[in-house]
C-alpha cells in the first residue's frame, strides 16, 4: 500500500501556475496582525527608480523608457524592457516593482483576450484602463506598486491613460512616471505640441529620457522608443543614453563666430562723424569749436 493511501494525502496539481491571484484578505500574515500595518513595518524598504514617458500627438502615441532596473544602489539589470505590449494596438510603460508590473500586465492581457472572444472585438483603451484600475484597487494598502501609462489606438483615435495601483486612472496628453519624471517633464513642457511631425516627436522623446537619465542616478542604460499608430505599435529604436546625451550636447553648443570680427574691430564711429562734418562745411567756414579761443571771444 502506498504512503499516500495510508496518510490520505494527495499531491497538488502542479501542471501549471494558477491563473487566479489570491484574494485581498488571503495573504499569509501572523494571526491578529493587520496586513497593511504588518507590511509597512516588516516589508522590504528598497529604493527603486526609473524614467518612463508617453505623449499623444497627431500621428499616434509615443512611449519611451530607460532600460535600467535598480534595487537600492545596485543595478539589477541594465537592459530591461519597461514598455510591455498588451496586444497589437495597445502597450504600456511600467514603473514600480518589476514583478508587480509583469504580473498585472499578464492578467490584463488575459482579461482583454477573454473580452475579445466574448464580444467579438477588442475593448477600447479607456475600457482597458478602467479594468486594470478596478482589478488593482482591491489590493490597495498591500504594498502593491504599479504605475503605468497605457498607450493605444482604438476607434476614437490615439488615446493615453495613466493608471496607478491604488485605483487611480487619468486621461491626458503627456505623462511621465518614475524618479526621473521631473527632469523629463521639463523637456516635454518646453518642446511638446500636438501638431508636431513624427521625427520631432521621436527627437523630443529621446531628448527627454536622455536628460532625465543624466540627472537621475536610478535611470540609465538605453532609450527604448515605441510608436503606436493606427496600424499597430512598432519598436522605433533603442539608443544608448550616454552616446545620445553627448550628441545632444554637441547640437546645443553655439557655433564659433568669425575670429576676424574680434581681432580687428571696426574703427570708432566718431572718426566717421568728423569726416562727414568736414565735408559738409565750406573751405572758409570754421566752427567755434575748431579754434583755440572760447566761443564768446569769437563772437565779439
Amino acid at each position: 500500500m502506498a504512503l499516500q493511501d495510508v496518510c490520505k494525502w494527495q499531491a497538488p496539481d502542479s501542471q501549471g501556475p494558477s491563473p487566479h491571484l489570491p484574494q485581498a484578505g488571503g495573504w499569509l500574515v501572523p494571526r491578529g496582525c493587520d496586513p497593511q500595518t504588518f507590511l509597512q513595518i516588516h516589508g522590504p524598504r528598497l529604493a527603486h527608480g526609473t524614467t518612463t514617458l508617453a505623449f499623444r500627438f497627431r500621428h499616434g502615441v509615443i512611449a519611451a523608457a530607460d532600460t535600467r532596473s535598480s534595487c537600492g544602489s545596485y543595478v539589477a539589470c541594465p537592459a530591461s524592457c519597461k514598455v510591455i505590449p498588451v496586444h497589437q494596438h495597445l502597450l504600456g510603460t511600467t514603473s514600480g516593482t518589476s514583478a508587480d508590473c509583469a504580473t498585472w500586465y499578464r492578467v490584463l492581457q488575459r482579461e482583454l483576450r477573454l473580452r475579445e472572444l466574448r464580444e467579438g472585438q477588442l475593448p477600447s483603451v479607456a475600457s482597458a484602463a478602467k479594468l486594470l484600475s478596478a482589478m488593482m484597487s482591491r489590493y490597495r494598502g498591500l504594498d502593491l506598486c504599479v504605475a503605468t501609462a497605457l498607450c493605444g489606438w482604438d476607434r476614437s483615435g490615439p488615446a493615453l491613460f495613466y493608471v496607478y495601483s491604488d485605483g487611480t486612472h487619468l486621461q491626458g496628453d503627456i505623462f511621465s512616471v518614475g524618479s526621473g519624471s521631473p527632469y523629463a517633464y521639463g523637456v516635454l513642457d518646453r518642446g511638446y505640441h500636438y501638431n508636431m511631425t513624427t521625427q520631432e516627436a521621436y527627437a523630443l522623446a529621446r531628448c527627454a529620457v536622455a536628460h532625465a537619465t543624466h540627472r537621475d542616478a536610478y535611470s540609465g542604460g538605453s532609450v527604448d522608443l515605441f510608436h503606436v499608430r493606427e496600424s499597430g505599435w512598432e519598436h522605433v529604436s533603442c539608443s544608448d543614453v550616454c552616446v545620445l546625451y553627448v550628441e545632444l550636447q554637441k547640437l546645443l553648443e553655439p557655433e564659433p563666430e568669425e575670429e576676424a570680427s574680434h581681432a580687428h574691430p571696426e574703427p570708432a564711429t566718431a572718426h566717421r562723424a568728423a569726416e562727414d562734418r568736414e565735408l559738409s562745411m565750406g573751405p572758409g567756414e570754421m566752427t567755434p569749436g575748431d579754434s583755440g579761443m572760447p566761443a564768446g571771444t569769437e563772437t565779439l
